[in-house]
C-alpha cells in the first residue's frame, strides 16, 4: 500500500492527525525549532531549495525567509491534504518565493540539476520510500555543485546509507544535520 492510498483509510486519517499534531507540537518547537535545524543545512540568500516531504510546513516558511526574496523554494508532498496545508500557511505568511507542489520524492518531475540545495528532514527512513530510487532522484536534481541536508528522525542510521550509494559525499554535521555534496 503506497502513502496515499494509506491516507484514505481511516487507520490512515487518525495517524496523520496524530503525526500533524506531534510534527506542530510546542515541545517540537521548543526543543527541535525550525531555524536552528535549518541554520545547519547552510541554505544561503539567492539559493533555489527543494523541501521533500513538507508535511505541515514546518520548515518550509522560515526556509522561505532564508533564501530570502531573491531566492526559491519549493515544497513537495505526495499528500494532497499537506499541500492543500502549507499553501494556506506560505498564504498566510505572504511569501511569495514558495511554490507548493504535490509530487512524488522518486519521480519529481523536475528538470536535471534545478536546485542548489535539497532538505530531506524528517523524512526517511520511510518504508514507502526506497532509498537508492530516492538518492538517484535527488542527485539528478541537484545542480553538480548542490547540497543534499539530511535530518533523519533515527541519528546516526543514514550517514552510511547515503554514502554507500556513491553518489553523493559527506560534507558535514551539524546540530544532527548532515550535509552531503553531489559526487
Amino acid at each position: 500500500m503506497n502513502t496515499e492510498t494509506f491516507a484514505k483509510t481511516k487507520v490512515g486519517k487518525v495517524a496523520l492527525k496524530i503525526l500533524g499534531a506531534v510534527m506542530e507540537s510546542r515541545f517540537r518547537y521548543r526543543f527541535f525549532g525550525p531555524a536552528r535545524i535549518l541554520a545547519a543545512a547552510d541554505i544561503q540568500p539567492g539559493r533555489s531549495v527543494l523541501e521533500i516531504g513538507c508535511g505541515t510546513g514546518y520548515f518550509t516558511v522560515p526556509a522561505a525567509g532564508m533564501v530570502g526574496e531573491r531566492g526559491s523554494l519549493t515544497a513537495i508532498d505526495i499528500l494532497s491534504e499537506s499541500v492543500e496545508f502549507v499553501t494556506k500557511r506560505v498564504r498566510a505568511a505572504g511569501l511569495t518565493n514558495v511554490r507548493v507542489i504535490k509530487a512524488d520524492a522518486l519521480d519529481t518531475g523536475f528538470n536535471d540539476g534545478s536546485f542548489d540545495t535539497v532538505l530531506l528532514f524528517g523524512v526517511i527512513p520511510a518504508p514507502m520510500l526506497p532509498l537508492h530510487r530516492l538518492l538517484a532522484e535527488l542527485h539528478r536534481v541537484l545542480k553538480p555543485d548542490g547540497t543534499l541536508a539530511v535530518w533523519p528522525p533515527v541519528p546516526g542510521l543514514l550517514p552510511k546509507s547515503i554514502l554507500q550509494s556513491h553518489l553523493f559525499t559527506l560534507a558535514g554535521k551539524r546540530n544532527s544535520v548532515y550535509t552531503f555534496k553531489r559526487t
